[in-house]
């Protein structure tokens, strides 16, 4: 299928829609980590609550991916967005009024499920709609959406400092915003083809198409869509444990686990707690979280630029190698209290920016066969959802008794992630959701 068949502008356009999805995880993701030194005073967090409450969002990230594998399979794709998109909302604001600890940390799962049916659904979204040529992009513009609300929540954190004991109500409530826009955005998103060809809707699908492309590229999608479905039935979780899927199914469970394990997500949730432990104040602690934001957003955008051009293999590789070696010198800066301890973390966001970060969403979006798509994206992203909890419920207690030496876990963990990675996964750029299947599925 030729790029020249497609009209870029439109598809771009229904991707971009699509991946605000990924803002809600970004904004989630960030805000605890600003509005934690707030909610240890508010709520008397000690390190087993402290870890609790940043990852109770992951648990409940697990229960929306579950429930949005069901809604896009049943109902499609659109509808699955428009539910994350309301739930997040909800959340955001009663996150906002928690009268004690137990409230607010019920309102952080509900936002966790709105933010695991978002990061499950965007990138699947964009996968199916988007042309072979550019996929990589599209789906690691899911990746650009969440350091954008990781950025513009930082500042807005850093911004609210001083606002007084409760300025982190207004951190959790401004999450009302970017929800609404999301909503309002997805209601206009067409069905993804894929769906409503696989649901007899084929006339619907053929409307989509035509606005994506010309009546060449129309008709080769439809041959290589119902080619991908012929003997599918209806996708169940049973069928994505048969051996002809598993090979697949682990490469996917493994990257997604990798890509938590790895480590990095405790730069990001706890920055605040690293800086303090080398004596910085509670305004340079914000403020490093500010300077993490913008690293990762530049970085993002040089990962959009070469994930279809060197390919997501050697940038796996790339990034498991790179943190391996930097978490090895951020142990002997943290040892020293060494001033270079800022610009190691900086390069091991923006390492893991450019590689790991938008690199695993994009394979987990194409690595699995069509007729079970929606159940194989599931499990890998629960799988990634539940080492996010295991990470971040570990790492305050992990640092009381371990201090510097728990990079050293993350570094072993990282050399363990490179070896996966050049011996089990294969190069998927440039190829069709029906050609990278036959190649998982070979195997």
């Amino acid at each position: 299928m030729q790029q020249s068949n497609t009209k870029n502008r439109y598809i771009l356009g229904i991707s971009f829609i699509s991946a605000l999805g990924g803002y809600l995880f970004g904004f989630d993701f960030a805000v605890i980590s600003g509005a934690l030194p707030f909610l240890q005073k508010q709520f008397i967090f000690d390190a087993y609550w402290e870890g609790f409450a940043t990852g109770i969002l992951a648990i409940g990230a697990i229960a929306g991916c579950i429930l949005a594998g069901q809604v896009a399979d049943k109902y499609g794709r659109r509808p699955g967005l428009m539910l994350a998109a309301a739930l997040f909302a909800v959340s955001s604001l009663a996150m906002a009024i928690a009268p004690n600890r137990d409230l607010f940390l019920v309102a952080r799962f509900a936002a966790g499920a709105g933010v695991g049916m978002a990061s499950m659904l965007s990138p699947m979204y964009i996968s199916e709609i988007a042309p072979a040529a550019i996929r990589g992009r599209l789906v690691a513009m899911n990746q650009l959406t969440i350091v954008l609300g990781i950025l513009i929540t930082n500042l807005v954190n850093y911004a609210l400092r001083n606002n007084g004991a409760d300025a982190w109500r207004l951190m959790f409530g401004l999450g009302v915003i970017p929800s609404g826009l999301f909503l309002i955005g997805a209601y206009f998103l067409p069905e993804s083809p894929r769906w409503l060809i696989r649901n007899n809707k084929e006339q619907a699908a053929e409307i989509i198409l035509r606005k994506m492309g010309d009546s060449t590229y129309v008709a080769e999608s439809f041959s290589m869509i119902k080619k991908s479905m012929n003997g599918t039935a209806r996708i169940n979780y049973t069928a994505v444990f048969k051996r002809a899927v598993l090979p697949a199914l682990l490469t996917g469970i493994g990257l997604a686990v990798f890509q938590q394990f790895c480590g990095i997500n405790t730069v990001f949730n706890y920055a605040p707690k690293i800086f303090e432990s080398i004596g910085a104040s509670k305004d340079d602690q914000l403020l490093q979280t500010v300077f993490i934001g913008a690293v990762n957003l530049v970085f993002t955008i040089l990962a959009m630029a070469l994930v279809d051009k060197l390919g997501r293999k050697p940038l796996m590789l790339i990034g498991a190698g790179g943190l391996c070696l930097l978490y090895v010198l951020i142990v002997h800066a943290l040892q020293s209290g060494s001033g270079m301890l800022s610009g190691l973390l900086l390069a091991a966001i923006g390492t893991y920016a450019m590689t790991l970060a938008p690199v695993i969403w994009v394979l987990i979006s194409e690595i699995f066969p069509v007729g079970v798509r929606a159940a194989a994206i599931t499990v890998a992203v629960v799988s990634l959802w539940l080492a996010y909890f295991i990470l971040v419920f570990t790492f305050p207690v992990l640092f009381e008794h371990l201090k510097e030496y728990t990079f050293y876990i993350y570094a072993g963990i990282c050399a363990a992630g490179f070896l996966f990675t050049l011996l089990r996964i294969k190069e998927t750029k440039g190829k069709n959701l029906e050609e990278v299947e036959q190649a998982v599925s070979m195997h």
